[in-house]
């Protein structure tokens, strides 16, 4: 169901405190804090003892204590006091490995050795001071996250489900190339001398029509780069050069599975025009998330339609690169769980 070694998304770096509070990723429900100087700590949540949350406990410290009897456990969630003084070898929990970037708390769910920061999704233009930001806090979708990588593989439907935002007539049928690569799929288009979007035709800083791509790219296992670029017509085009009032805002898209019907989904976006206007960023942030809020509404309903197995189901041309990304995933999670089992055995 999932892909345990990866790096996926726990929460906002601001989310996580001093206090002590629950988070569930993967079907797992894991405890997190930070230490006196400010480190990530995520640990089980549940005392190996008798299975209180840990969350329900106290920090000591650098330390957790179980609020039912006091057994205390470090960082690296060993236990290091128990009643009676003698403290069972079984007396641990699991540690999870996390690295905080992109004002980010990313946690790494399978085999801790082969955990490496390296492997994190890398974001162009990070820290630029030429490129604003937009942001929001993150959102609860009542569906598989896999629904979610499928809506972010798919530019068609902006014609529909974002016509007073991202959408336009040329969205509807423009022809769409998709490409495989190492880390995921991309579905892309140009679309040529068009009408500018609504969304962006509030932003963009020319007249006129405009050629435009949609990039969609999604990496394995749920982490999406949505790319909008927007010049002036007859400037753009894979071979065409970008104008100088070329347009781009890149959106990055984080699904971190809860359960197998659940997602919490984070977002921001980095645009490449006038980086220090507030106005402006609280504007397209509350545009965007407004689409967002269009997307949770289709999805959760798919959900609910997809376990619906009396009526039929089926896939369109427009889909191939949503069943390209679930394939290579499936085979990836499969080789992950032979590989574990062989450990195991």
């Amino acid at each position: 169901m999932f892909l345990n070694n990866a790096w996926y998304v726990a929460a906002w770096d601001h989310e996580i405190t001093r206090d002590l509070a629950r988070i569930t990723v993967l079907e797992r429900h894991i405890c997190v804090f930070r230490t006196q100087k400010g480190a990530v700590v995520a640990l089980d949540d549940a005392c190996p003892h008798r299975k209180l949350p840990l969350s329900m406990g106290r920090i000591k410290g650098d330390t957790v204590e179980c609020g039912y009897h006091g057994l205390t456990f470090d960082c690296v969630g060993q236990c290091t006091w128990a009643p009676g003084g003698r403290i069972p070898s079984e007396a641990r929990v699991h540690a999870y490995p996390t690295h905080e970037k992109y004002g980010l708390v990313w946690i790494w769910m399978g085999n801790p050795v082969l955990a490496d920061p390296e492997d994190i999704f890398e974001i162009e233009n990070w820290g630029d001071p030429s490129w604003g930001i937009n942001r929001g806090a993150a959102m609860e979708l009542n569906c598989n996250y896999l629904l979610m990588c499928d809506n972010l593989l798919d530019p068609t439907h902006v014609a529909w489900v974002h016509g007073g935002s991202f959408g336009q007539a040329a969205t509807r049928d423009t022809p769409l190339r998709v490409k495989k690569t190492e880390d995921g799929v991309i579905v892309h288009r140009w679309m040529m001398d068009v009408e500018p979007a609504p969304f962006y035709k509030k932003v963009i800083g020319f007249e006129g029509n405009c050629d435009r791509l949609q990039h969609y790219e999604v990496r394995y296992p749920s982490h999406a780069l949505i790319r909008a670029v927007f010049t002036p017509s007859g400037t753009g085009g894979p071979e065409g050069p970008l104008d100088r009032d070329t347009f781009i805002m890149d959106s990055y898209n984080f699904m971190t599975p809860t359960t197998a019907g659940q997602t919490r989904y984070y977002w921001f976006q980095l645009r490449n025009i006038r980086p220090d206007d507030a106005e402006l960023s609280a504007m397209m942030s509350e545009d965007v998330r407004q689409a967002f809020e269009e997307d949770r509404a289709v999805l959760d309903a798919v959900q609910k339609g997809m376990a619906d197995k009396t009526s039929p189901h089926i896939d369109l041309p427009i889909d191939g690169g949503q069943l390209r990304f679930r394939r290579q995933l499936e085979a990836m999670i499969a080789q992950e769980a032979m590989v574990d089992a062989k450990m195991q055995s």
